[in-house]
């Protein structure tokens, strides 16, 4: 999306989401998207998936412009087992507030019927990440916990239920049986932006110059050498 402004908020101060109540997460998503509003954005994406799990709907109710989610990837992981799995297993990488999300378990019920669905809960790992820590020895110790039972089970498919976890993508390579499937959403839900913005006339002229502005609610020296590292370019932080 090169000639789209784009405002990309890390909630530092709060983060992790995985262990915060639902009431929390609603009050922290509600205070962005109003910061945002004030911005005149057009659109906006929710890039985390407790967040959505729990707080998509009130927003949308209050809400005019779209809001898209980030939801885990269980229907494309339960058709890659039915149709080209030996298992008929799917298992499902996720925070602690996710696991135990109503939204979330809907899914299940909805998409992985007659697929047994393992959800691996890992506490500690979004941490890691945060403090630029994905190769660490603890990160990889931890890793190898949480999918020794996955590999053991010869899961079809392992969905990446966090945004956190594809920056663990070389080290989940590693560790997981080959024929495991990794699955996770970032194209799908930069398709559907794309087709929101197609649909009501949002999209940016070609003419017009892209650009992208980071904050933080916590920014720090550590903040934005952890956010430039993922980015994989100097980026400047800004105060939210």
């Amino acid at each position: 999306m090169p000639n789209e402004r784009l405002i990309y908020i890390a909630d530092s101060f709060y983060a992790p989401y995985g262990d915060k109540s639902q009431q929390d997460i609603i009050s922290r998503v509600q205070t962005m998207v109003d910061y945002l509003l004030e911005k005149k954005v057009k659109a906006i994406v929710i890039a985390c998936n407790t967040a959505t799990a729990y707080a998509i709907d009130e927003i949308r109710k209050k809400v005019a412009i779209p809001i898209i989610g980030v939801e885990p990837a269980i229907k494309p992981a339960a058709i890659h087992s039915k149709t080209h799995g030996k298992t008929k297993k799917v298992a499902i990488l996720t925070t602690k507030a996710t696991a135990e999300n109503t939204r979330f378990l809907s899914l299940i019920n909805t998409h992985a019927q007659n697929i047994e669905t393992i959800i691996q809960p890992c506490p500690g790992l979004v941490e890691l990440i945060e403090l630029n820590q994905q190769n660490s020895d603890e990160c990889h110790q931890l890793l190898q916990k949480y999918l020794a039972p996955l590999n053991a089970a010869n899961v079809d498919a392992l969905v990446l239920g966090c945004t956190h976890y594809p920056f663990l993508m070389p080290q989940l390579k590693k560790i997981v049986n080959p024929a495991m499937q990794i699955i996770e959403t970032s194209q799908a839900v930069t398709d559907e932006l794309v087709r929101q913005l197609i649909l009501k006339e949002l999209s940016a002229a070609k003419s017009q110059q892209g650009s992208i502005q980071f904050y933080s609610s916590a920014p720090s020296i550590e903040i934005t050498a952890t956010m430039s590292n993922l980015w994989q370019q100097t980026i400047e932080v800004k105060e939210l």
